[in-house]
């Protein structure tokens, strides 16, 4: 299995990749693929932070990390988002998924970045690092429950008083 950044000509294998591994998530509202397109398209991808899994020369896995803030009146905070990750129905359980995020997270931290926010299980998430972002004091816009909106410093005490809120990219 090779880990490496995803390249402009792929974007549609990605697009497709996406959209299958959702279909069979526990959760999905049926538009991953279309946020991995917006996400993309707006001032907060980060090329060295998008990435794909390939097993013979097919994608298997995909993770992206973009530029995200936390607000809190005036001051805003730089985080990553992790949003997506996707893994091909038949290569899960394999460490993909683990692979790509511990990946991401290494370039991530070796590029300045200091913590990661996501919206996930925290049963899987837990084991990244990840808690409650509410934990640290931040909270998101879109009212989603604050058990699966989470957190994780790159740099421990990177989040210590930080607090504020997160539109999770959307």
């Amino acid at each position: 299995m090779i880990i490496r950044r995803e390249t402009p000509e792929e974007f549609s294998k990605i697009y497709d990749l996406v959209k299958i591994a959702f279909q069979t998530a526990k959760v999905s509202n049926g538009k991953e693929q279309d946020f991995v397109n917006h996400l993309r398209a707006g001032g907060n991808y980060i090329p060295e932070l998008a990435l794909v899994s390939e097993e013979n020369g097919i994608l298997i896995g995909h993770i992206m990390l973009t530029k995200t803030y936390i607000v809190n009146n005036s001051n805003k905070y730089q985080a990553l988002l992790l949003a997506p990750i996707s893994v091909a129905l038949k290569h899960r359980n394999k460490g993909v998924g683990s692979h790509l995020i511990r990946e991401s997270f290494k370039l991530a931290k070796e590029m300045g970045y200091t913590a990661v926010l996501l919206v996930g299980d925290p049963a899987y998430y837990h084991r990244f690092g990840f808690n409650a972002a509410i934990n640290f004091g931040i909270k998101n816009t879109h009212n989603i429950p604050d058990k699966y909106v989470m957190a994780c410093e790159l740099v421990p005490g990177a989040l210590n008083g930080i607090s504020g809120t997160n539109d999770l990219g959307l």
